[in-house]
């Protein structure tokens, strides 16, 4: 199962850690690290792949570009990729091509309060796009379902961190 590769690769830890948020917690998630390896990644992929319904993913720079690439590849549909800000380049947010009306699902490594998911779905929804569910390796658990429900945006999950923890 997916759960325990990922445990097994270090992706879940346990202990001590201070979160991005600067909240305390007792795990910490790290899908990037667990997804360089190509076996864990592939079973990501195909896990994210077995939930896919529309024609197009979309991942978030950093975490998620990894996985909606290899869930692209493995399903041979197109993706994109959004990028947090117009830092370099063509200085374009959305990296491939998005048509008005189209519907894109969201490809997140981990959530926790949803607000990632939800400045994705807005950006794609700013240009055209549709987004009405988004999909997670990892759901912390911490309110991002609700928060993304209240968006308009069904959260289907891959693994619930009490499946790992044993709430």
């Amino acid at each position: 199962m997916l759960k325990d590769r990922l445990v097994e690769a270090g992706a879940i830890k346990f202990g001590d850690f201070v979160l991005t948020s600067g909240k305390k917690s007792n795990y910490y998630v790290d899908i990037k690290d667990a997804a360089t390896d190509p076996a864990t990644l592939e079973e990501i992929a195909s896990e994210l792949a077995s939930k896919v319904s529309a024609q197009k993913i979309a991942g978030m720079e950093l975490g998620a570009v990894p996985i909606t690439v290899a869930t692209a590849v493995m399903m041979k549909i197109p993706y994109l990729v959004l990028r947090k800000e117009r830092s370099h380049g063509t200085k374009k947010l959305i990296i491939g091509h998005l048509r008005e009306g189209e519907e894109i699902e969201l490809i997140e490594d981990v959530v926790t309060t949803g607000g990632s998911l939800l400045k994705a779905a807005q950006l794609i929804r700013d240009n055209g796009g549709v987004v009405k569910r988004a999909i997670v390796v990892v759901d912390r658990e911490e309110g991002g379902k609700e928060m993304l429900k209240e968006n308009g945006i069904e959260l289907v999950s891959v693994v619930k961190i009490s499946d790992v923890k044993g709430k």
